[in-house]
């Protein structure tokens, strides 16, 4: 189920800053490094699991399993993106109570016409203002705790500008979402000028590389925003320190000293391995 923590922490006026991890590894080191909630990411969720872009491509079943297992082994709330629910409104109602079912804490919502696409590339459209205000109107009827949140995010920007993306959010934080999700303003004076109109707790996306500036949290903060995410740090990396670590191997025929590396009896320790040897210490005495 939801953890509640997530929902006071907003209440209380603290700010979230929220990494984005996309597989198990992921998940666990930022699990334990104690941020306020974890953000599943779906560009690279997508990207980890089939090698294939964020458009549209993954099913709702493939993205529950991936995002089910990433809020079974961690403790930190988890917010997860949900794409467009994967449908019209039944697959709303069916993607809110999977969703809450598997454990997330906070799912996200995108008034995109389907296949979607990643929120900072070209060619995105939108659905009618209505169409996604009955969209939000079911994920909140559908889920059994107030400690689910409804994250509504709309895309309007970059097609149909700033005014139609914050009418868009003021309408959407009055059928039911609980945070709003203006995505990709394209400078610190449209972040304001969303922090400044829409009277909901606010989500920022920090993409390194996308459409909006990257702002440290307390500015964030100051502009209105409640929530900011990091969907792309932890590939962006991963993706990164992988390429210096093969090079390396290519270039020297071993590894040297020159890439730094997790040790092993480290990622042992992370992956849970000391619970398997105090079980079979515990049990040797039974063969």
């Amino acid at each position: 189920m939801a953890n509640p923590a997530l929902k006071k922490e907003i209440a209380n006026g603290q700010f979230i800053t929220a990494p984005g991890v996309f597989d198990l590894i992921s998940a666990l080191i930022a699990d334990r490094m104690g941020f306020k909630a974890l953000y599943v990411t779906g560009y690279g969720t997508v990207a980890s699991a089939l090698g294939l872009p964020d458009a549209g491509l993954a099913t709702y079943s493939q993205m529950l399993d991936r995002v089910g297992r990433i809020a079974e082994m961690t403790r930190t709330p988890v917010i997860a993106d949900a794409d467009t629910g994967y449908g019209g409104l039944l697959n709303i109602r069916h993607t809110v109570r999977g969703y809450e079912k598997a454990g997330v804490t906070a799912i996200q919502i995108e008034d995109q016409q389907f296949p979607k696409k990643c929120g900072h590339t070209p060619n995105r459209r939108v659905i009618p203002l209505d169409e996604m205000v009955r969209k939000i109107q079911v994920a909140n009827d559908s889920r059994s705790s107030a400690d689910f949140l409804i994250i509504a995010r709309t895309d309007a920007r970059t097609g149909s500008g700033l005014e139609e993306a914050i009418k868009r959010g003021i309408a959407y934080g009055k059928a039911g979402a609980d945070i709003v999700f203006v995505e990709s303003p394209e400078s610190e004076e449209e972040l304001a000028e969303v922090g400044r109109r829409i009277e909901k707790p606010l989500l920022a996306n920090m993409v390194n590389g996308g459409r909006t500036p990257m702002l440290p949290a307390d500015r964030l903060a100051k502009l209105g925003f409640s929530i900011a995410i990091y969907p792309a740090l932890g590939f962006l990396a991963s993706g990164h320190a992988l390429t210096q670590a093969y090079t390396d191997l290519q270039r020297n025929g071993t590894t040297t000293p020159a890439v730094p590396l997790y040790s092993f009896a480290e990622f042992n320790d992370l992956i849970g391995f000391p619970d398997v040897w105090e079980f079979e210490r515990r049990y040797a005495e039974l063969d």
